[in-house]
């Protein structure tokens, strides 16, 4: 149950006359309603009031539920001695003077004079004749979010626009009763049903004049009154729970994904066998390599990365693992070629916009011009890694699957490449991680567009795990991440 369904039970029970026990004592809402009309009548009489046009009776196919034999349905036009709203026509505002509200100086249930428009004294006078708010009133919105009440709490004058009906009754009714009773479901459905028109829609005076309401009696609208204060506390109590329970339940499955990587790139996902060598001896095949590559003029040799020192290792992990720099893992890291989009072409031209949700949709890539020796340069090729290097997305990366048709990669992503000692899903599931992006944010150039370049991700610091071991960490993730979707 939400926090709203939970006040909306409470109020219904309220209007039922279930929330209190009734008192004969107390009388009946058929002589308290006698008493309202003897009151209205003294008031036409006396010219204080206009008289209305008498409202249809309620036909029993109105009346939604049972309500005790002491209670009364009414019309809520026949037990107010005025309703109104306010100025049609927009005035003249000013810097200050006398504040002219509107329904979003009401929106929260309060009357609120922040933020408010001001007009004249004059104006004042003149708006005056159509509504006068005074303390105890009650406000109703009426245009745009409609059937909110508030109680006007205050003797500070202002004004009212058009979008704010003004309800004034008699000292027979309780307005914190009518408050919460305007904000009950039998109301806000009437309010619903009865707004018409397009745009900022109008719940007109004569529909709220026609609302159905039960009328208990004064006593009893008191005690349901403070039966209802006494129960908000709690409420309230419960909101703040939901809410948290609500933030915890829509975190959990991203916080479960960060540890099962965390619980991987710290060798506690998977065990550790002997069997499957060590990371130090992969890393030295990965150096020979980059070595011979590097003699066969395929990549270029690059200056040393510095050594990795204490300060920088952030956990402890198995003995058969290393702590590397991502640039002495890659064999090569890249920047992508610039030119503009095409709509046609030989070549596709994959920028960061189409990459979406770890997927490229290859049909809407673009095209672009290149030569026979760029081509060479930056052909896309299956497992290389891409990682947008500025923008709003700066920092994702993207694992190239199979290429289905010759394409290079754009200026504003970069291209990481292994070799065969390395995992590629590994490495992209470390570029996932919690460790990856505090090292990425530290190098993040914060500039009105976010940029990090080759040599932050370069300098990264990664644990290495044998290759074997690698590839069952992928296995193990691959199996735990899809439970982790089907909490969300």
């Amino acid at each position: 149950m939400t926090p709203q369904q939970l006040r909306n039970s409470i109020l219904q029970q309220a209007i039922e006359g279930k929330l209190v026990e009734q008192r004969p004592e107390e009388g009946t809402a058929e002589e308290l309603y006698s008493q309202i009309q003897e009151e209205k009548k003294k008031l036409i009489a006396e010219k204080k009031i206009k008289k209305e046009k008498p409202l249809s009776e309620i036909t029993d196919n109105e009346i939604p539920f049972d309500i005790p034999e002491s209670w009364q349905w009414v019309r809520l036009g026949t037990i107010l001695n005025q309703l109104t709203d306010g100025e049609h026509k927009t005035p003249k505002y000013q810097n200050n003077g006398v504040p002219f509200i509107s329904v979003k100086n009401m929106s929260s249930g309060k009357l609120s004079f922040f933020d408010t428009k001001y007009i004249s004294e004059e104006t004042y006078l003149e708006c005056k004749k159509r509504c006068s708010p005074e303390k105890g009133d009650i406000l109703l919105s009426k245009v745009g979010t409609t059937g909110v009440p508030a109680i006007v709490d205050t003797d500070t004058k202002f004004s009212l626009f058009v979008s704010v009906a003004l309800l004034k009754f008699s000292k027979n009714l309780y307005n914190k009763y009518l408050y919460w009773l305007l904000y009950s479901p039998i109301v806000q459905q009437q309010a619903k049903e009865n707004t018409k028109g397009v745009g900022n829609k109008n719940w007109v005076l004569t529909k709220i004049s026609e609302t159905i309401i039960p009328l208990p009696p004064l006593a009893e609208q008191k005690r349901i009154v403070a039966k209802i204060e006494e129960l908000q506390p709690f409420v309230d109590k419960y909101e703040k729970a939901y809410t948290a329970l609500e933030e915890y339940n829509a975190r959990f499955p991203e916080d479960m994904k960060k540890a099962i990587l965390q619980q991987a790139i710290e060798g506690k996902l998977v065990e550790q066998r002997t069997e499957e060598g060590t990371a130090e001896e992969l890393y030295a095949q990965i150096q020979e390599e980059k070595k011979k590559l590097i003699a066969e003029g395929k990549i270029k040799k690059e200056k040393p990365l510095p050594e990795i020192t204490e300060e920088e290792i952030p956990f402890d992990i198995p003995e058969s693992w290393k702590w590397v720099r991502f640039g002495d893992l890659s064999q090569r890291i890249q920047y992508g070629y610039n030119a503009p989009a095409l709509p046609k072409g030989v070549v596709k031209f994959v920028r960061i916009s189409d990459i979406q949700d770890n997927s490229i949709n290859w049909e809407s890539v673009p095209y672009c011009e290149v030569s026979e020796e760029d081509i060479l340069q930056y052909k896309l090729e299956e497992n290389d890694i891409l990682f947008a290097r500025t923008g709003g997305t700066v920092g994702k990366s993207y694992l190239v699957p199979k290429v289905p048709e010759l394409s290079i990669f754009a200026g504003y992503l970069i291209r990481s490449q292994y070799g065969k000692g390395l995992e590629p899903k590994f490495i992209k599931f470390f570029m996932e991680s919690s460790l990856y992006w505090e090292q990425l944010h530290n190098g993040v150039i914060a500039t009105a567009q976010p940029n990090c370049n080759g040599k932050t991700l370069s300098k990264m610091i990664l644990p290495l795990p044998p290759l074997a071991e690698q590839k069952r960490i992928v296995s193990k993730i691959e199996e735990l991440l899809p439970c982790c979707d089907k909490l969300k």
